[in-house]
């Protein structure tokens, strides 16, 4: 079957169901999974459908990804990609940066690898500002609703707190990385953390291993080009030329 009639079909097949997993088209368009999935990346890149994990969904077609995994389950997964993420982005760290550090799995490692401690940091998770004080850093943590499956701490008054802060640089997790609707994840309460901070920070690092690109969750908090991207790897060629995107395997 010619590329773009394949692209066509997929399209149709898209906007008919409304959303359809990599395995359906498999089957109704006789193709191998690899092609299926470098289709779905061509026509995400393009806008003309949205790609979600194990498939894809019409433009407009729904909500996705609306659940956090727990933490403790995350900790573990693409371990090796996550320090290597959180080695570089460490290294960035210089003497009098005031620096903002979000929740989640890849910035909490990024801590084990901080040499610079003349440096004054804020953070919205209770188990980084443990962290970073007991390395010695100047710290200091938002207050506000605590989020346990993330452990993170959001609502109302945290945001309005970020209110006061200028921060020279900042580094945030993500669960999703996308070219058309940007960074986004699960929780409402999280995005207006995330996106408040990142209005108030000079310099922004978004920490993504592979396994996050054309992964979509329901909140948007921030455009694709509005931070560095620091992962390990770009394996999709929809990314191979964006010049926000630094990768530390290489």
């Amino acid at each position: 079957m010619l590329i773009e009639k394949r692209l066509g079909d997929i399209i149709n097949i898209v906007e008919q169901k409304k959303s359809v997993s990599v395995q359906e088209l498999m089957q109704l368009l006789n193709a191998s999974e690899s092609t299926i999935r470098r289709d779905l990346n061509t026509l995400d890149a393009n806008g003309q459908i949205i790609k979600v994990h194990g498939g894809a969904i019409a433009v407009g077609g729904g909500i996705y990804y609306t659940k956090d995994d727990d933490v403790i389950n995350r900790k573990d997964m693409n371990k090796e990609a996550k320090v290597q993420i959180a080695k570089y982005a460490a290294s960035l760290i210089k003497p009098n940066d005031f620096i903002y550090i979000d929740a989640g799995t890849t910035t909490e490692l990024m801590i084990d690898y901080i040499v610079e401690k003349n440096a004054v940091f804020v953070t919205n998770a209770a188990i980084h500002a443990k962290k970073l004080s007991q390395i010695g850093c100047t710290t200091y943590i938002l207050g506000g609703e605590f989020k346990a499956t993330t452990e993170a701490i959001v609502g109302d008054e945290a945001v309005i707190s970020l209110s006061k802060y200028n921060f020279t640089k900042g580094f945030w997790g993500t669960n999703g990385v996308s070219l058309t609707t940007g960074f986004s994840t699960p929780d409402v309460k999280e995005a207006m953390i995330k996106q408040r901070s990142m209005e108030r920070c000079k310099e922004r690092y978004v920490l993504c291993d592979d396994s996050k690109f054309s992964q979509i969750s329901s909140v948007t908090f921030a455009e694709f080009s509005s931070a560095k991207i620091i992962t390990n790897l770009v394996k999709e060629e929809a990314y191979s030329k964006c010049t926000n995107i630094v990768e530390v395997s290489k």
